[in-house]
């Protein structure tokens, strides 16, 4: 353990986010809403995470008010005056504890599949049906799909600013809906949301601009997005820095504040030639704000833990690489997932010195994990 955490503790701010450190918790999908609707249970939840002096809270994925944006059972919506009832105690707690919250607002695409909840009639709608390559599912959204599905974005943002969040996240991550219209593999239309980089961004950009026009000047926007998907852990959108200028600055010219960077690793480079991780690359070209994210405090990488069936085992990389490229302004924000899912207190014990008591993670039921 580092004797000198200190970057890891300093103030941050970002339009009207004050963050007390430069310490998120990544967003995780726990399927602990019957109903679709956050219960007491889930505000507890929260308000520990804050209480352990986290920065800004993501919450795990809420759907939006789509009839397809939902892919599991028990997933919390953002709509509906139950959920977003639910919502408010959450914020509210979270803030009596010192912290900022986000909603991560979420659509999953090609990835829902007939029989999930709320309409098990519902196919899942993705830009051409396809979950992967050469795989159908669903059906490929008409123009006036991809208007509604705007629109629900734009209304859930609204809603996180009323109720009194202090930004939103948009997914547009992982193989789910706004990253199937960025990949090539599931984006296989020939009008104008498909073919080019700059369609296969169009539906993004459309999402931003009506989230932007609906909310405060001052009220963060934050995409999440990964070059890795569910379907293809080697998928990439860009190969090079140059591509990848290309496809974010037209994302910042449409008003993204933060740019969150999902990788399984956050101390992999992801060039040749440089050390920088995605995060790293993000804010050398653009000069945005930038979250990396990626296996902090744990032995084994996000996938293998989660969703692969092969196990990676990895060595812990330590909190003084965290540090050395905080230090290094590599990135601006660290977020961190399961560490803090097993541990609310992970980061006061690194903040104290406390590494022996840290829990490490363990495969067990979630339930236990509030």
């Amino acid at each position: 353990m580092s004797s000198n955490v200190g970057p890891l503790f300093e103030p941050y701010q970002v339009k009207s986010l004050k963050l007390r450190n430069r310490v998120a918790m990544a967003p995780m999908t726990r399927n602990f809403s019957p109903g679709n609707v956050p219960n007491d249970d889930v505000v507890a939840y929260y308000r520990r995470r804050a209480a352990g002096e986290v920065g800004l809270l993501i919450t795990e994925g809420t759907t939006v008010n789509h009839k397809a944006a939902n892919g599991y059972p028990d997933v919390p919506f953002f709509h509906g005056e139950a959920a977003l009832g639910g919502w408010k105690k959450v914020a509210d707690a979270v803030h009596e504890e010192g912290g900022e919250i986000f909603p991560q607002l979420w659509h999953v695409g090609a990835v829902r599949r007939e029989g999930t909840e709320p309409d098990p009639s519902v196919p899942g709608y993705s830009p051409s049906g396809l979950f992967a390559p050469g795989k159908p599912n669903g059906k490929a959204m008409t123009k006036e799909d991809i208007q509604d599905v705007v629109k629900a974005f734009a209304d859930a943002a609204a809603d996180a600013e009323a109720l009194g969040f202090d930004g939103v996240e948009v997914h547009g991550a992982h193989g789910y809906l706004i990253d199937q219209f960025f990949w090539e593999g599931t984006n296989q239309r020939d009008d104008e949301y498909g073919g080019s980089m700059a369609n296969r961004q169009r539906f993004a950009i459309e999402i931003i601009e009506a989230i932007r026009a609906r909310v405060s000047p001052d009220f963060p926007v934050m995409l999440r997005f990964s070059q890795w998907k569910m379907q293809d852990y080697n998928a990439r959108l860009a190969h090079t820095p140059e591509e990848l200028e290309q496809w974010l600055k037209p994302l910042v010219a449409a008003g993204v504040d933060i740019f969150h960077a999902s990788t399984r690793r956050f101390w992999e480079p992801e060039f040749e030639g440089s050390d920088l991780n995605l995060a790293g690359w993000v804010k050398k070209l653009t000069g945005m704000p930038t979250m990396s994210v990626g296996s902090v405090g744990l032995t084994e990488d996000f996938i293998s833990g989660t969703m692969a069936s092969k196990q990676e085992q990895v060595e812990q990389s330590g909190i003084d690489e965290l540090v050395g490229r905080m230090t290094n302004d590599e990135f601006d924000l660290i977020a961190v997932g399961r560490a803090l899912l097993q541990d609310p207190e992970w980061l006061l014990k690194v903040k104290e010195g406390r590494a022996d008591q840290v829990e490490p993670f363990a495969r067990k039921s979630l339930k236990a994990l509030y």
